[in-house]
């Protein structure tokens, strides 16, 4: 039922326990393990508490309105995302505190307190507005790790226009889909961004996008490389800087409903087809903010780095939303962890004495692989909290991290949550969980999951199944934008009134949740969530191919990655030079993150008799195990075939 639970037993044995530093556990935000029964006996006290942290215009009548599989939170509530942000934290000592470090791959770097962060923010908005951008508009992003990123976000959700930010990684024909389904009427790109020293023609991609049919009516440039002055399109293309050259510096936020859209964010779905995942206001942003607060432990002092970009939810929620809800400094970085150096990450942690430190597994196994030479250079003895997002964690890069990053004394707070959840949901409290290597520990005070078997039935301590969320909380998406059936078909079908997260999972004998990775057809590629479908529609879209499947194998640094069984036509012979051709063509279309590592050449693919894939089996073929059953395929003969020819390449 689960797949990839080879290594699960190993992790349920896992007998390193780490308790929380006695000088950690004085001084935490959250210090008293009462918590949890407490926010379980009053799940929307607990709530409306946290809620209650924030500046509301106008207070809610309701704190949960529960009509399944549709929830709203707060109901009657008025806020600004941008205000909570930025505002509040102008009327105290946080005025001229450093909200943004900002540091290019080149190695510039700016620093933005919170009044500049105010004045930028403003100026945006009113830059936006003169664009014709107004509330319930949506703004489709695609930039670099630049300020102008979280700047343009804010801007957005102060004048009440949703945003929806596309990864710079992705493709024109990416890019394409995002900006007609969320029918964007305004996109903020850049002339490009450095990534390991070369460019990423971002203006180029965004050009591409847009060619025929298309809503985009203007395309806002942040000039970052000098490398497409001669691409302006007069009429549609506007510069950022001319823009906001003479824009007033002040901008009214828009009162916003609780259940107002904050913004949308695609991610791969199994049918191809990439999901614009609602989040709204009032309990998107109650979320973060809890969760940032205590997760992280978060200081008044605190310099506090989340690795990831912004383009995925991590970085919505963990470099934008909860670190500046919480009047936090957050460090941004533009660039690769690779250059110049493979240092580069424990320069930036020297650089600007970083006291968190949130990046992912995959990362961790890289620099495991790289050596402790690089981490060894540098000065880290400002790090307190260490965390790990994106993927389970293997034990032993969780205390590799733990030992060489955290220097032995660090809490590593493992955290499992989704784009769909917009928080985090599994993690520990450092202040008062004891942590095991591997294990994301226990789910969030108020939050209530559960591990079922196929029935619907808990399958309890030891028993493997599928993880769910059993009760509504604040983050949690709202629908898919335009698709309120395939919200419910995607999420809430498989059990009635039930979360399906779509993951694996165990828990051990002493109540620890241990994730095993996705059930469906995502692979997880560096803690970047890819379609399979997205993956074979584009090989099959080159001439040569007739037909492909795509599934993803354990590697030790990825998580997973990505490998493609081909059938080409009759006409065209196998080669390593079409090998190549085809993860060029794959990159192309979709983006490198989507480039298949292996390409196998099959001359017929495992189907079941309605004519299924069986990517269960082609696991199987790539992973080097024993078959599962192959009762149901149409011809047994063709997956042992593949066995016999790649079985053994692993």
């Amino acid at each position: 039922m689960v797949e990839n639970t080879g290594s699960i037993e190993a992790l349920l044995r896992e007998d390193r326990v780490f308790p929380p530093p006695a000088q950690f556990a004085e001084q935490a935000n959250m210090p008293d393990s009462g918590i949890y029964e407490r926010a379980r006996q009053d799940p929307e006290g607990f709530w409306a508490g946290l809620a209650g942290e924030l500046d509301w215009f106008e207070k809610w009548d309701q704190v949960l309105d529960w009509n399944p599989p549709f929830a709203k939170w707060f109901v009657g509530g008025k806020l600004n995302v941008s205000y909570n942000c930025i505002d509040r934290h102008l009327k105290t000592a946080r005025k001229n505190k450093a909200a943004i470090i900002w540091e290019g791959e080149p190695g510039d770097w700016a620093v933005y307190t919170y009044q500049d962060l105010y004045r930028e923010v403003c100026k945006a908005a009113n830059g936006l507005q003169s664009l014709g951008v107004s509330k319930g508009d949506r703004v489709t992003i695609y930039l670099p790790m630049v300020p102008e990123l979280p700047i343009a976000m804010l801007a957005c959700a102060r004048i009440g226009a949703a945003h929806s930010v596309v990864f710079g990684g992705f493709s024109a024909d990416s890019l394409r889909d995002r900006i007609n389904d969320s029918q964007s009427k305004v996109m903020i790109t850049a002339d490009g961004g450095y990534r390991r020293g070369g460019v990423v023609p971002l203006k180029q991609n965004a050009d591409d996008s847009v060619t025929g049919d298309t809503p985009i009516e203007k395309m806002l440039v942040v000039r970052r490389t000098g490398t497409s002055d001669d691409r302006m399109v007069e009429g549609r293309d506007v510069w950022w800087h001319d823009l906001m050259a003479n824009q007033p510096m002040t901008f009214e936020p828009e009162q916003m409903d609780s259940e107002d859209m904050l913004f949308m964010l695609y991610t791969s779905g199994t049918t191809g087809k990439p999901k614009g995942i609602v989040h709204t206001t009032g309990g998107y942003l109650t979320g973060t903010h809890a969760t940032t607060k205590w997760v992280f432990d978060l200081k008044e002092d605190d310099v506090y780095w989340c690795t990831a970009d912004i383009g995925w939810v991590t970085g919505h929620s963990y470099i934008v939303y909860g670190p500046l809800a919480n009047g936090a400094t957050s460090v941004m970085y533009e660039g690769s962890p690779d250059y110049p150096d493979r240092d580069r990450f424990w320069a930036i942690v020297e650089k600007y004495a970083c006291t968190i430190l949130y990046t992912a597994p995959t990362a961790i196994r890289t620099f495991m692989r790289w050596g402790e030479e690089y981490p060894n250079r540098h000065d880290m003895s400002s790090l307190r909290l260490l965390g790990s997002v994106g993927e389970p964690i293997n034990p032993e890069a969780w205390v590799w991290y733990w030992q060489n990053i955290g220097g032995g004394r660090c809490p590593v707070v493992d955290t499992w949550w989704q784009t769909e959840t917009g928080s985090i949901l599994i993690t520990p409290l450092p202040g008062v969980t004891t942590l095991k290597p591997g294990s994301a520990t226990h789910p969030f005070p108020g939050i209530e999951v559960d591990v079922l078997d196929e029935a619907g039935n808990s399958v309890g301590p030891g028993g493997g199944g599928y993880l769910v969320i059993k009760r509504p909380w604040p983050s949690m998406l709202r629908t898919i934008y335009g698709d309120d059936e395939r919200f419910r078909e995607q999420y809430w079908s498989k059990y009635e009134n039930i979360y399906f997260t779509g993951d694996g999972a165990k828990i051990d004998e002493d109540g620890y949740h241990w994730i095993l990775g996705r059930v469906d057809d995502v692979i997880n590629v560096a803690a970047h969530r890819v379609s399979t479908m997205e993956v074979e529609s584009a090989l099959v879209d080159n001439s040569k191919v007739a037909e492909a499947a795509c599934i993803g194998r354990s590697d030790e640094i990825k998580g997973q990655a990505i490998v493609a069984f081909v059938t080409i036509k009759e006409n065209v012979a196998a080669s390593d030079e079409l090998i190549t051709e085809l993860k060029q063509h794959v990159a192309t279309k979709i983006g490198p993150i989507c480039r298949p590592d292996d390409i196998h050449f099959a001359a017929e693919l495992p189907k079941t008799r309605s004519g299924k894939i069986m990517r269960r089996l082609l696991r199987d073929v790539a992973e080097g195990r024993a078959l599962g059953d192959t009762t149901t395929l149409a011809d047994p003969a063709v997956v042992e075939s593949l066995k016999a020819q790649y079985g053994d390449e692993e």
